[in-house]
């Protein structure tokens, strides 16, 4: 007898380990490890993944598997291992690392039935009962969930004659395409035709046309083609003329688009010194982490297309991650073009079909390559030559649910099992990153100038501060406005960056003072023009605007703070002729919104591009001369330690946007805080100076690349709560951490209130500590019931991003 181990969908810590299982004889063959099963678990059927399979178990009785869902495994034996290794280092469930390697729509949907358990008891049934059962032995869930027969059902039930039962449903559903084909032999193709009647005009039509398709043709295009009906087709299925049946084919995001075919460009000697250490890595089949560091314009991109040529070459296959789904239209446009057909494309604006085909391309070995965000770093490949992360300081390579891991972790992970190269590839490198390379953990390649010999856009600061003094209260510097004026004039682009969406960032009296705030979360509401209402940002909370102060009536209601929607309108007014493109989140939340937008604007149908974070970065347009910075500071005055320097990457991606191209490019950045050096350096492009500066604070401080950080957040609807169990926790953590650790709170977290739950945090600096994830999973064991009950949430993040 074989038995199977099998990690059920239950993310909870009693069921986070392998469950015993017999496979039944007809599928001893058959089943292998990483394929998903559907196994009884108590009084229900669920999904589980096949982690070992062996011959002997501890367990005297085992239940058999009920169904096999896979063809292959959708797992390999790498994908089995780096699961554990999330479990461990991310103190998530293996069901939850296993579920986040998958599509979401190959996610188990479980359909409830309530079946009769035999036919004996169908004349006990309750007669409202018995009507649902009336020549059926089972009836789903969702058919009476809302009818009056429940409490009837639920007597049934509880009596033995009926049983809940729970089935695992898959969600994939492949496409389908209907073909039609001719169905007689040549010879009798003539005659068939000249029996069809002299008024069916449309069916001989239409089998002419399939005698010439030898392979049949898709309906839709036969119909089209011959303008006949789906009668014709029905009437000449039934003479069995024609026959019909289903092909299996991909949902393509990219089917309406031509790709126009790029070839290698010629290198600089940088590019080509940086090239050339990469490519040895890849032919000695050596695993290196290269940071490859180079300023806005050096052609960061042209490296990792002839790099990656390299790894094709040999029958490789490699993973490319950008960041989040603004830089991949123009990223995708690049690979599409150098590597055609070979390209999977994995982001959040595709369909949940359009990604479950796109990782079925991937898991059927049809393409070597995938360009996608984070998640596309667990692409189902067997051969991996090469991992790219681009713009490798991003914060959106964190992922901030369960499993909370770093995409460069796993990148790093994969690529030493499959002993290839990873490359980091950013103009502006996380601090840890840079530290790293300075130590010779990772290999330094330098690329200083940029492809075209073009010399970095020039800086002008401008202080607000001394704008107000002297009566401007536009939220346009005159420096600014006459350069707008200038690019107008010339026929050049402008983009203007500001880190804010909406209208305005809060609404206050100003007789009282009073703020409106979202009624479940600690957080002020912000305004949004367009819809007349004030939005919650964080749990979507939202309402009418008010015309009177709801704490003292009085109408001296006003806006506060410069969001995207009242910069446009202010652009409108000020300058009437300029055309505007707005991308933030209100903007681009349809499908495809970003590529038109970007389209748009690269096609000269905009003079001004207009937005927040996902315009900072990648964005290359020959005609942008002139970058604006609306507010500089937002970011620097957060409780966060990275401040100063996403402050500082952020204002050097935004310069290098101008002045890629031919053009010179100029760039203004207002501020509040003009002498703050992380904007005074960012002005100078100098990051080596801003790097020594930040790694002084850090190292005063107590902060990464120093110390490793944990972040634990309790929340809770009761604050009495929250603190009481976050304090239990700072407690025993002193009692059990060594004297070099520091424990920091607990206190309340920045934004204390979300969704209506209270949330208290504590932070743990340390270097070295022997036995810290036993310690933290004995504090997850130690609140386990009340986490499952529902009223207490506990996230750990072993190395936070978010500190709000």
């Amino acid at each position: 007898m074989k038995i199977a181990s099998v990690i059920v969908d239950v993310p909870s810590r009693q069921t986070d380990r392998p469950f015993d299982y017999e496979i039944p004889a007809k599928w001893e063959e058959v089943l292998q490890v990483g394929m998903r099963v559907a196994v009884p678990f108590g009084t229900r059927q669920l999904q589980g993944f096949v982690v070992d399979i062996k011959t002997h178990s501890e367990v005297k009785t085992l239940k058999p598997i009920e169904a096999i869902l896979d063809v292959a495994p959708v797992l390999n034996e790498e994908l089995l291992r780096l699961g554990q290794y999330l479990t461990e280092t991310t103190l998530c469930f293996a069901i939850s690392a296993y579920q986040a390697m998958l599509p979401a729509a190959m996610k188990a949907k479980y359909e409830k039935e309530i079946r009769l358990m035999d036919e004996t008891y169908r004349k006990q049934l309750h007669p409202s009962v018995q009507q649902l059962f009336a020549n059926k032995t089972a009836v789903l869930w969702k058919e009476i969930e809302h009818t009056n027969v429940l409490s009837r059902l639920q007597k049934d039930i509880q009596n033995g004659y009926l049983e809940v039962v729970y089935h695992v449903k898959e969600k994939g559903t492949k496409k389908m395409v209907k073909y039609i084909a001719c169905a007689l032999p040549k010879e009798r193709q003539n005659e068939a035709l000249e029996s069809l009647p002299a008024n069916a005009v449309k069916q001989k039509q239409l089998l002419a046309l399939l005698f010439s398709a030898e392979n049949g043709l898709p309906l839709k295009e036969a119909l089209e083609q011959s303008g006949a009906s789906h009668a014709a087709v029905k009437a000449l299925i039934e003479k069995r003329m024609i026959r019909e049946y289903e092909i299996e084919t991909y949902r393509d995001p990219y089917e309406q688009r031509r790709f126009a075919k790029t070839a290698p460009l010629s290198l600089s000697d940088e590019q080509q010194q940086a090239l050339n250490a990469i490519v040895e890595s890849v032919r000695a089949n050596e695993h290196h982490v290269f940071l490859l560091y180079g300023v806005t314009g050096s052609g960061k991109t042209e490296v990792y297309m002839q790099a990656i040529e390299e790894v094709l070459k040999r029958g490789k296959e490699a993973i490319v991650l950008v960041p989040e789904i603004s830089l991949t239209p123009q990223m995708v446009e690049r690979f599409k073009g150098r590597f055609g057909s070979q390209v999977a494309v994995l982001h959040s604006g595709l369909s949940i079909g359009e990604k479950y085909d796109e990782w079925r391309k991937i898991h059927r070995k049809e393409v070597k390559l995938v360009v996608g965000a984070r998640s596309a770093i667990f692409a189902p490949f067997e051969n991996l030559g090469m991992i790219i992360i681009d713009e490798e300081h991003e914060a959106s390579y964190k992922q901030e649910e369960t499993p909370r891991y770093h995409a460069r972790d796993v990148a790093i992970y994969r690529a030493r099992f499959h002993q290839c190269p990873v490359v980091l590839g950013s103009a502006t490198p996380s601090l840890e990153s840079f530290a790293r390379a300075k130590k010779g953990v990772y290999r330094l390649l330098t690329l200083k100038k940029r492809m075209n010999e073009n010399g970095l856009p020039a800086v002008n600061i401008v202080d607000m501060r001394e704008e107000l003094r002297s009566g401007n209260r536009s939220m346009f510097s005159r420096t600014l406005f006459e350069k707008l004026q200038d690019r107008l004039h010339k026929g050049e682009q402008a983009v203007l960056f500001l880190n804010r969406r909406g209208y305005s960032t809060f609404v206050m009296c100003r007789d009282c003072g009073y703020v409106i705030r979202c009624p479940h979360c600690d957080i002020s509401l912000t305004y949004h023009r367009v819809q007349q209402r004030l939005k919650c940002h964080y749990c979507g909370y939202e309402e009418p605007v008010a015309h009177r102060c709801p704490s003292c009536e009085s109408e001296h209601i006003r806006f506060f703070g410069t969001g995207t929607q009242k910069v446009e309108e202010e652009l409108t007014k000020l300058l009437p002729q300029a055309r505007v493109i707005r991308m933030d989140v209100d903007t681009t939340s349809r499908k495809g919104a970003h590529e038109r937008l970007l389209s748009a604007f690269g096609e000269g149908k905009a003079d001004i591009l207009l937005g927040t974070q996902m315009i900072a970065k990648g964005l290359d347009f020959p005609k942008v001369t002139l970058v604006g910075v609306l507010t500089a500071d937002t970011m620097l005055h957060l409780p966060d330690f990275r401040a100063c320097e996403k402050t500082f990457q952020l204002l050097t991606q935004v310069s290098g946007r101008a002045g890629r191209h031919e053009l010179p490019g100029e760039v203004v950045i207002q501020t509040y805080t003009p002498e703050h050096y992380s904007i005074e350096l960012a002005a100078r492009h100098d990051y080596e100076t801003f790097y020594q500066k930040e790694m002084l604070a850090r190292k005063r401080h107590g902060y990464p690349p120093f110390y490793y950080l944990t972040l634990i957040t309790v929340s809770h609807q009761e604050l009495t709560k929250a603190v009481a169990v976050t304090e239990k926790i700072a407690a025993y953590l002193r009692g059990q951490l060594s004297k070099e650790a520091v424990i920091l709170g607990p206190v309340a977290s920045p934004i204390a209130r979300l969704h209506d739950r209270y949330r208290y945090q504590c932070m743990i600096k340390y270097k070295r500590e022997a036995n810290f994830t036993e310690v933290l999973k004995t504090v997850i064991d130690r609140y386990q019931q009340d986490i499952a009950q529902g009223e207490l949430q506990l996230t750990i993040d072993t190395n936070p991003y978010m500190m709000m």
